[in-house]
């Protein structure tokens, strides 16, 4: 199956359509930047995996969600600088032939995530 992600709004209840993310590869020194994208309306990456089994590669990822500007499109008042801005996930890919699942479930105030299936 590869890498996927899902963002769940949990103060509204529901899918985080329209958030942008970017993925990076992060092995040996500078971050770079693999993917950037638009969540769909449920949450998710539209074109599906963010890599499939066979081109997934052993080693350190990024995921940004850019969650202050989300919620702000949502009409959600923040404060100037917000609590949560950008939430970066930093994680590891040691067995390719897993599935990789990185949800992320927030509100402008917290978040958590974890290695889903």
């Amino acid at each position: 199956m590869g890498l996927s992600t899902h963002v769940l709004d949990t103060m509204h209840g529901k899918p985080a359509a329209g958030m942008s993310v970017a993925l990076y590869r992060t092995d040996g020194g500078q971050p770079q930047r693999v993917k950037q994208f638009t969540l769909n309306a449920d949450g998710r990456n539209p074109d599906g995996p963010l890599y499939d089994t066979a081109t997934l590669q052993r080693g350190t990822y990024r995921l940004v969600f850019d969650v202050a500007a989300y919620y702000r499109s949502c009409g959600v008042e923040l404060p100037e600088p917000p609590f949560l801005d950008q939430v970066a996930l930093d994680f590891g890919v040691a067995h390719t032939e897993q599935h990789y699942h990185v949800p992320l479930l927030c509100t402008p105030w917290s978040y958590s995530t974890y290695r889903g299936s």
